[in-house]
């Protein structure tokens, strides 16, 4: 295992994941807000880790690994917490279902064509990018919960997230399709 600066930042986001949840739970004025503030921590070094493992040309197997799965426990903890916390609203638990399948499903698929030896054509593309931006800033602004506007405009992203969540998985699986007919 490589301790680097990627690798470091992958595993704080890791350790952030309990102190979100104790915060966005304990009965405190600004419980929601600090774990909000923590969410967006987590999700600011998501995009700091990968940008330094690049530019600092510190990519390891272990970061490529970690990475992932850190981020989609972080992902689908607040998704989670989320869905609990705003039970009235049936949207909140499909987007929170799609999201968190499409994460199974991209997940098997790029361990799938990894072991064909065809990992790259599942690689992640533009849309995947502003879907996790939309995704953590909708997010984010669920949890604060600071304004019943802030809500409504986050929820609104969250949908938006939602769609590019749909096509994102469309355009892994249209990449992978000829491999995945060819051996089913």
């Amino acid at each position: 295992m490589t301790f680097n600066i990627p690798n470091i930042l992958t595993l704080l986001r890791l350790v952030l994941i309990p102190f979100f949840l104790v915060f966005y739970y304990l009965p405190w004025e600004y419980a929601y807000v600090t774990a909000a503030g923590i969410f967006m921590l987590a999700a600011f070094t998501d995009a700091l880790d990968g940008y330094l493992a690049r530019k600092l040309n510190q990519t390891t197997p272990f970061g490529a690994f970690l990475d992932p799965v850190v981020d989609k426990v972080m992902v689908a903890s607040a998704l989670v917490v989320l869905v609990q916390s705003y039970e009235s609203s049936i949207w909140m638990t499909i987007a929170a279902i799609i999201m968190i399948g499409r994460e199974i499903v991209i997940s098997a698929l790029r361990e799938w064509m990894a072991e064909m030896g065809k990992r790259s054509s599942v690689a992640v593309s533009w849309i995947g990018k502003f879907k996790t931006a939309a995704q953590m800033l909708a997010i984010t602004g669920l949890i604060a919960q600071m304004s019943e506007e802030m809500v409504n405009v986050s929820m609104v992203m969250l949908y938006v997230a939602t769609a590019l969540t749909l096509w994102s998985m469309l355009v892994y699986l249209k990449a992978a399709w000829k491999d995945l007919s060819a051996h089913g």
